[in-house]
């Protein structure tokens, strides 16, 4: 199945005008003819060179996203995926008509090149005397596509095209000739490579469903923003690093004779590039920020020099769940005939603009920050408590494996019980937690013969690496569990110390929460456990009424959390994942001892 088949539309043939319409309303600066579907800038000064750019829809904000100041003044926008006709371009050729020039950019693909080339041949037979001011660049940047297989055709253009309308349109409003800015698009054009990968192909609204579809685990690597397929699909899904490696050897390899496009030396910080990360329109920013790390990071790692990094939505295919990385080679000093130095490819590019489409960048060199984190147990003082063990440290050691080991095996099910009734990421949350305190133990900072400060230790887990409303309330718990051990005058914590330390618990939990039982929430179970382990009931009897507790959770009505806000009705015979999660903890620790 693709991705998504569903869409927010009134009708499909109705859908890229409403959308211009709305861009207009968005940015009161843009006029649109509807008829030829052609976005510009109501304010053009016309003794600077214009900037024409198009082609299908379906790649917002490309490309009448960038009209404004600073970028392009007109976009000449065609159906989904389909180029606009050489009608639609004279239209916007003249619309635009100025005595400094026009300037065409578009991408390699043959309907806009034919399109957009017919219209300006049209133009200039009727306007002879105007031969020489309407220029034209084809972006061709996509390494996907090998010399054999594009000798005739060549590269399909793709995000790096963004880039060329960046640094033209800053150069053309500066007021330089059409000249320059010809021979400053010719030369990015030329030196821009870019590859994308998808984990789906998308789907054009108002067309029947296709029976393309990517494996579910799987990427494809170098697919087309049309749905064209890519040239190799990697399966089992790969690391974020190890996809991005395999993408970077393409785009700045020089030994491969059918993807060599760029001239890297890779001598050791002599290369020197912008890069520019673009979501593909599925993928979410929390993963485009971990995709623009890695790649700045391995690039570093090459001895690249990343002079600019800007990342974000620029160049889309409609939704695909993908993504694509640009390098723009900068120009090396002494190195050939350039019409642009780097310090003023920077510039341009850092240039501000009036475009709803081109996104915030930094003015500066990427740095990947330092960890400067200090953890809850090292902001502990380590010796300020005299270690005191457990009474049976090997118990101790066995019963915090067992509780981890259960809350991961637990995931898929907690997680699933939070689907509905929270938001789905409780068992994930509970599972990093679980997974921390096994590091912990493997360093040695939680062990049965230093019992305190072990617990501080996982209370440190609990706020660092779970987070949420889960993370503070475990990461209070147990810090106040310590506090409580911490006046024991026992050699070794016995269970009246461990009574008094969950009881203190308890307590300064109830300080910051306004749960109490029945809450349909882990306090529930907790509370429970607390309050039988306090009548003098044994460890096992206490952790039946932890459990019977979390179990009446799915037959009562939600008092707290997020299951406050869940229908009663859609929360009937659902436990509630967190007080699964305490449940699954203390049966887990009763299981090791009794083993």
């Amino acid at each position: 199945m693709v991705f998504t088949q569903k869409h927010i539309i009134n009708a499909p043939s109705d859908l890229v005008v409403e959308s211009l319409q709305g861009l207009c309303a968005i940015n009161p600066q843009l006029s649109l003819d509807v008829e030829h579907k052609v976005v510009y800038r109501k304010d053009q000064d016309r003794s600077k060179v214009a900037l024409i750019s198009g082609g299908g829809s379906g790649h917002e904000p490309a490309h009448s996203g960038f009209v404004g100041k600073g970028i392009l003044t007109a976009a000449v926008c065609g159906s989904v995926f389909a180029s606009p006709n050489a009608s639609q371009v004279k239209k916007a050729i003249s619309l635009l008509d100025n005595e400094a020039g026009t300037l065409i950019v578009v991408k390699n693909y043959t309907g806009d090149v034919l399109c957009f080339g017919l219209a300006r041949e049209h133009h200039l037979a009727t306007q002879p005397a105007k031969a020489d001011k309407v220029k034209f660049v084809i972006v061709g940047d996509d390494v996907a596509v090998g010399k054999t297989r594009g000798s005739l055709v060549g590269r399909r253009g793709l995000a790096g095209t963004v880039l060329v309308y960046k640094i033209a349109g800053a150069l053309a409003e500066q007021g330089k000739s059409l000249n320059e800015v010809h021979a400053a698009a010719q030369w990015v054009a030329d030196n821009v490579a870019t590859v994308g990968v998808g984990l789906e192909h998308c789907h054009v609204p108002g067309t029947s469903a296709s029976d393309s579809e990517i494996g579910a685990n799987s990427v494809e690597v170098g697919l087309g923003i049309h749905n064209e397929p890519g040239f190799t699909t990697l399966s089992p899904i790969p690391s974020a690093e190890e996809l991005i490696n395999h993408l970077l050897d393409l785009l700045t390899s020089t030994s491969d004779p059918e993807r060599s496009f760029l001239p890297f030396t890779h001598d050791q910080s002599s290369d020197e590039v912008v890069l520019l990360v673009n979501n593909l329109g599925g993928i979410s920013e929390l993963e485009l920020g971990g995709v623009a790390r890695q790649a700045v990071k391995l690039l570093q790692e090459r001895g690249v020099i990343v002079r600019r990094l800007i990342s974000g939505t620029f160049m889309t295919s409609l939704n695909m769940p993908g993504f694509s990385l640009t390098l723009l080679l900068l120009p090396r000093t002494g190195h050939g005939n350039n019409p642009l130095s780097t310090d003023e490819i920077l510039s341009a590019l850092d240039t501000k603009t009036e475009t709803p489409g081109w996104k915030w960048s930094a003015s500066a060199v990427p740095s990947l920050p330092k960890s400067e984190a200090v953890s809850l147990q090292e902001r502990t003082t380590s010796h300020s408590v005299k270690p005191i063990p457990a009474s049976e440290p090997q118990a101790f050691d066995r019963a915090i494996f067992a509780a981890c080991k259960a809350l991961i095996d637990a995931e898929a099910e907690i997680t699933r019980l939070d689907r509905i009734a929270g938001d789905g990421d409780c068992g994930t949350t509970l599972r990093d937690g679980a997974e921390g305190v096994q590091n912990k133990v493997a360093q040695g900072k939680i062990l049965g013969l230093d019992v305190i400060q072990s617990i501080v230790s996982i209370a440190g887990v609990a706020e660092e690496q779970m987070g949420g409303t889960s993370g503070a309330i475990y990461s209070i718990f147990f810090s106040a569990v310590a506090q409580g051990l911490s006046t024991t005058n026992s050699s070794q914590i016995t269970l009246e110390d461990w009574i008094q330390g969950l009881s203190h618990a308890q307590e300064t939990l109830y300080r910051y929460s306004r749960a109490r039982p029945p809450s349909r929430t882990l306090v529930d179970p907790l509370v429970a456990f607390i309050d039988t382990l306090r009548s003098g009931s044994t460890f096992a009897e206490a952790v039946s009424a932890a459990s019977s507790a979390a179990d009446n959770t799915a037959n009562i009505e939600a008092k707290a959390g997020r299951s406050v806000y869940v229908e009663s009705q859609q929360l009937k015979g659902i436990k509630d994942p967190g007080a699964e999660g305490v449940s699954v903890v203390l049966q887990a620790i009763l299981k090791s001892l009794n083993a």
